[in-house]
């Protein structure tokens, strides 16, 4: 492979064209779009040092989820990043990230290790907001991108990225464990730096290209899919692994060191693609020295069909106003402007059922530690329940990538409905936590992750499929605002009072008054069993709602919804691979 490759370039022209091809590419830009996206998890290790956060600061458990909601409402309150990139390239998108994510986190770190004045709550709020906001302007410049430069295999697409930002929780895990040992205050300054320096690495090298299909797209996707999965399984064996025996510090660098080289992997497979895309652009030089353009006679353009030009005049008519036609919609699948999407029946029912589902899940992330502290469970064994949450999520967001899209083009089964048996998958670790028994919070972790993690892509590519790619990058950042809010009711609103008033019952059967102790701690199953049947019976409210979505979009989805995308990709594969004579017209 070597020798050949080596060969191949020497007969065009040299290593340095190559080099600028690789880079300026589809699939390096791909490659650096799974480097940023790995890195953009990091609001999923809130798990891991919200510890630190209320024992440093002395915050009582519903302090702690309302940082938790303003994390989760950082994170998915995109709508910024995605006004931001309708105006501005994505290297600017990806650069206001860096700088957020950064400057939040960091802010962090210097608190909790007291390098700074105990900031108020409200100013602790602002930070983990700022720092999780970022994820938005890395899904927006890295996604959305990504989506539009393979409009075709999008279910596919979102679920490779989504799933490497399942897997940045197990990945900065072992990283930190790594370079910093067992130090969770740490960690949170790893979160703030490695995202920022990964989106400034790669900031020029992601951008929106000409879609042109490749015979062998469908093949390469499941390379990189075996890839991902490969070093899924090995962070989950590691996981388990550091939990039954005590690493050394040297121990923990191999496992960083191969995780990392793992994901460098597709940066191979990459270079692979490009050096066959190169190959066929120099057969193509060499076999077309000059191409001649014929530029359109005065009679050609006379000869111009009456309904094209019809269409002309019409491109050429004054645009209608912005206000002017929000109530009347396109078909499902057209380009629909950003109201008419976010005023339509689809997205109003899409919200409520991410609402329930979304905000649910969040919930059961943001309590993870606490969940099991209350359960007894050593500190290192609960940091092992957020990264099986983490892994599996990744699973959930591969699984429901692959496999919908692949259910969707051969049985025409509908994304939504999907959805809908996700929600009651979900329904199952909820009620695993309400009631628990020995062992089971390892399952409800594996379930919540995975079924957390298949909602987002499912979510983010019906909202493409239904309303279009033209606003895109606006529409799915608008799509899950109901996850914070979701997030704030369930979370901040119900779960934390609830575990509050049980830790105080706990107290006062000790003879203990809540001034006598730093912070309030509930020990039992009792601690979280009401909230979380009230989680599990929202998403089963979501799952219901979901089903109205399931029969308004049947039809739609038992026709082809990628026929236009592949008609226009079909007539660019054309015209550059005609020969010379029949694209100047000199063989008519």
């Amino acid at each position: 492979m070597t020798s050949s490759l080596s060969s191949d370039l020497v007969r065009s022209n040299g290593m340095i064209p190559f080099a600028v091809h690789v880079v300026r590419g589809r699939w390096f830009s791909l490659f650096a779009s799974f480097l940023i996206m790995a890195g953009a998890g990091a609001t999923y290790l809130f798990g891991v040092y919200s510890k630190e956060i209320k024992s440093s600061l002395g915050y009582d458990q519903t302090t702690l989820n309302l940082l938790g909601f303003f994390k989760d409402l950082g994170a998915n309150v995109g709508v910024l990043s995605g006004l931001i990139d309708e105006i501005a390239p994505t290297w600017v998108v990806l650069l206001i990230g860096a700088a957020m994510n950064f400057g939040g986190y960091l802010m962090i770190w210097l608190a909790v290790t007291s390098r700074i004045p105990k900031p108020k709550v409200w100013q602790m709020c602002i930070y983990i907001c700022v720092g999780a906001n970022s994820q938005n302007f890395a899904n927006t410049g890295a996604l959305v991108t990504s989506v539009k430069n393979f409009p075709e295999s999008r279910g596919i697409m979102i679920g490779l990225l989504k799933g490497f930002t399942g897997l940045s929780g197990a990945i900065m895990t072992q990283i930190y464990l790594a370079v910093y040992g067992n130090d969770s205050k740490s960690l949170i300054l790893l979160i703030a730096w490695l995202p920022a320096a990964l989106s400034v690495v790669f900031v020029y090298t992601i951008r929106e290209m000409k879609v042109v299909r490749q015979p062998n797209e469908l093949s390469v996707f499941y390379h990189f899919l075996i890839v991902s999965i490969v070093l899924a399984l090995f962070l989950m064996v590691m996981t388990i692994l550091e939990k039954i025996w005590s690493f050394s510090q040297a121990a923990y660098a191999g496992s960083a060191t191969v995780a990392c080289a793992m994901l460098f992997i597709p940066l191979m497979i990459s270079i692979r693609e490009e050096l066959k895309i190169w190959r066929v652009k120099q057969q193509l030089i060499s076999a077309n020295p000059t191409i001649a353009i014929e530029k359109p006679t005065d009679e050609d353009q006379k000869q111009v069909s009456p309904a094209k030009s019809s269409s002309i005049e019409a491109a050429e008519k004054e645009p209608v106003l912005w206000y002017q036609n929000i109530f009347d919609k396109p078909e499902r699948g057209e380009d629909y402007t950003i109201l008419q999407a976010l005023l339509s029946t689809d997205m109003l029912v899409l919200f409520l059922a991410t609402f329930c589902g979304l905000g649910s899940s969040l919930t059961a992330v943001d309590n993870l530690g606490q969940i099991g502290e209350s359960l007894g469970y050593p500190t290192k064994t609960i940091k092992s329940f957020v990264s099986l949450l983490s892994i599996w999520n990744f699973f959930g967001r591969i699984f429901s990538g692959f496999v919908s899209e692949t259910l969707l083009v051969k049985y025409k089964f509908p994304r939504t409905l999907m959805m809908t048996l996700v929600l009651i998958l979900s329904c199952i670790g909820h009620l695993l936590i309400a009631f628990p028994v020995p062992g089971s919070v390892y399952i409800a972790s594996v379930i919540i992750g995975f079924s957390f993690g298949a909602q987002l892509p499912l979510i983010f590519t019906i909202i493409s499929e239904l309303f279009g790619l033209k606003h895109y990058s606006t529409l799915f950042n608008s799509g899950q605002l109901a996850s914070p809010i979701g997030s704030y009711v369930l979370n901040v609103r119900v779960t934390g009072p609830l575990y509050d008033k049980e830790a105080l019952k706990d107290l006062a059967k000790k003879g203990m008054t809540r001034a006598s102790v730093k912070e309030l701690t509930c020990i039992g199953t009792h601690c979280y069993r009401l909230p979380f049947i009230i989680l599990a019976s929202i998403t089963f409210f979501g799952a219901i709602t979901s089903l109205i979505l399931v029969v308004r979009t049947r039809e739609f989805y038992r026709g082809d919804i990628y026929k236009k995308f592949r008609e226009k990709a079909e007539t660019i594969d054309t015209e550059m691979t005609l020969p010379t004579s029949h694209k100047d017209g000199s063989n008519k």
